[in-house]
């Protein structure tokens, strides 16, 4: 497994996810989940402020990452590299509205650099704006790498869903106080999402 080198981590962005960037999607989703999503699932979240995409421009070897067809395999909206997606949205609860992170993959190439943890903070403030005041989630516990990153961030597991997964695996319900989140962030000087 490979990291984002520092130099492209610089370079490195988050923005809402277009029309373009589905494909790209749709096989990150394929690469990293036993049981993936399909492309009309991704279809219905196009609009949403809280389906952002990680990217970088396309490095200049772009013949590497050409398919059979002379297609770029991993190429967004203007010829940028699409790294990872999230997708959160927001359901009202009675004045307690509950933010859901529904979907995070990162790219296998490049996971552990930095682009996971990049898109959920800025799905977190995506929720934060649009009025959650808490955010769930929910994880295989066998997906070590995910649940140390939830927990890093201040994701407490609050349940398990038996056989929630179609193999029969469990499903572990993870919460987090967006507001103690916020306050964290800033105290900590770790408020680059915020911005």
């Amino acid at each position: 497994m490979t990291t984002v080198p520092e130099r492209e981590a610089d370079s490195l962005y988050v923005r809402r996810a277009t029309q373009s960037d589905l494909l790209s999607v749709s096989r990150i989703e394929r690469a990293v989940f036993s049981q993936p999503w399909t492309f009309s699932v991704f279809e219905r979240f196009l609009g949403e402020a809280g389906f952002l995409v990680a990217v970088r421009p396309e490095p200049d070897d772009r013949d590497e990452h050409r398919n059979d067809r002379g297609n770029s395999d991993r190429v967004g909206d203007d010829g940028e590299d699409v790294l990872g997606y999230v997708i959160a949205d927001v359901t009202p609860n009675f004045g307690r509205d509950i933010g859901h992170v529904k979907d995070l993959a990162v790219r296998p190439d490049v996971q552990g650099g930095g682009v996971g943890r990049r898109l959920l903070g800025r799905a977190l403030v995506s929720l934060l704006v649009q009025g959650a005041t808490v955010a769930k989630l929910e994880v295989r516990p066998s997906n070590e790498a995910a649940v140390s990153l939830y927990r890093s961030e201040g994701f407490e597991p609050a349940r398990r869903v038996p056989r929630y997964y179609a193999d029969g695996e469990d499903a572990l319900v993870m919460l987090l106080d967006l507001e103690n989140w916020k306050t964290t962030a800033e105290f900590t000087g770790n408020n680059s999402q915020l911005k």
